[in-house]
């Protein structure tokens, strides 16, 4: 088997545990690793097609000690359901796992976040292991501990927190990321950078091009320093109820847009870029973002070929009814991620309605 290289390592230090990341090469195959993280001898492995296709086999071939079961479902984020989450747990009680079993979770955030779900509740809690293999999930979703999966009324309205033992990121598994996927999870850098690093967000646009094509060392860099500063927020906040919620700058936009389109029309970082021009948008008219900063935020979306809708526009006042289903809403005021200025968010609550609509409606898709 192969041993893993490992280029950082990173921790997410809670008052109730401690987990590690990995970043490296070469993860999927090293049987030693992954032994660290499993405690029992069952292991039910979830994926999607055609992640599973890829990547299932180098995985099974690193867990043959141990007893393991696969579910794999469709690819897509309307399969992100209840529906689909009891079938994993009737999955699992049909093959007779137990509460030593470990859930590995290999795929984007669809897989994370229905795996993480399960983890959750199966006979009250179980461990999981997180193996993202998607930008998006890479620098983003696979680390925190929300997990949940969507409603038609809006996304990720039903979940728990729940942190996995280990994340496990192998940058090899990006060579066969679609473009559009791969493109998508440039959404959730950027996001970074706007909310709290404005020299990351430099950096991004003075790399971008090494970024688009895949340089192994420009990718390294910017998962690490994704991640580095989401371990930090949710050291600090792991409930979300303070400033971890600057993570959602473009979310309420960008989860109202993904259900609109009833989760087949944009994938999640297509619609959290939308969400963050509109965002930026709203922050430029409350006098806040300069308008060089918005021009800056507008060029690299639409310079990594992001900020597109595809389909029918909704109209403001669609979206807007969207948003007030949003989770992040307190006592029926809409709340949202804006920014100060180019690396500074703050919360927002009960933005007027009016300025909402006139932002969403000029900016360009």
């Amino acid at each position: 088997m192969p041993t893993a290289l490992i280029h950082h390592r990173l921790t997410v230090d809670l008052k109730s545990q401690a987990y590690p990341i990995l970043i490296g090469e070469s993860l999927l195959q090293d049987d030693a690793l992954l032994a660290q993280f499993i405690d029992g001898h069952q292991v039910m492995v979830v994926s999607q097609q055609p992640i599973a296709s890829h990547y299932l086999h180098y995985l099974s071939a690193s867990l043959k000690k141990y007893h393991v079961d696969h579910f794999i479902f469709k690819a897509g984020e309307q399969y992100k359901t209840v529906d689909q989450w009891e079938k994993l747990l009737v999955a699992m009680l049909r093959h007779k796992h137990d509460r030593s079993t470990t859930l590995i979770a290999l795929g984007g955030g669809v897989v994370g976040d229905l795996t993480g779900f399960a983890a959750a509740c199966f006979m009250r809690g179980i461990n999981y292991l997180q193996i993202p293999t998607t930008l998006i999930a890479q620098v983003d979703a696979a680390v925190g501990g929300k997990t949940a999966v969507n409603h038609p009324l809006g996304k990720n309205l039903i979940g728990a927190f729940h942190h996995p033992k280990a994340v496990l990121i192998d940058v090899q598994t990006l060579s066969t990321l679609p473009p559009r996927e791969f493109i998508a999870g440039l959404a959730e850098a950027i996001k970074y950078g706007l909310i709290m690093d404005e020299a990351f967000f430099a950096w991004i646009e003075s790399n971008l091009q090494s970024i688009l094509a895949k340089d192994a060392a420009t990718l390294l860099t910017l998962i690490q320093r994704c991640l580095a500063l989401k371990a930090s927020l949710v050291s600090e906040d792991e409930k979300d109820m303070g400033r971890r919620s600057l993570l959602n700058f473009g979310h309420t936009f960008g989860h109202a847009l993904e259900a609109h389109g009833e989760y087949k029309t944009l994938i999640h970082g297509e619609a959290v870029a939308i969400g963050m021009l509109m965002a930026a948008e709203v922050s430029h008219r409350l006098n806040h973002l300069s308008t060089a900063h918005l021009a800056r935020i507008k060029k690299l979306i639409y310079h990594c070929g992001l900020g597109r809708w595809v389909g029918e526009r909704p109209s403001a006042d669609t979206l807007i009814a969207f948003m007030q289903q949003d989770k992040k809403n307190k006592q029926h005021k809409l709340v949202l991620i804006l920014l100060q200025r180019l690396g500074e968010a703050y919360k927002a609550v009960d933005v007027p309605v009016d300025l909402l609509t006139r932002a969403i409606a000029c900016v360009d898709l």
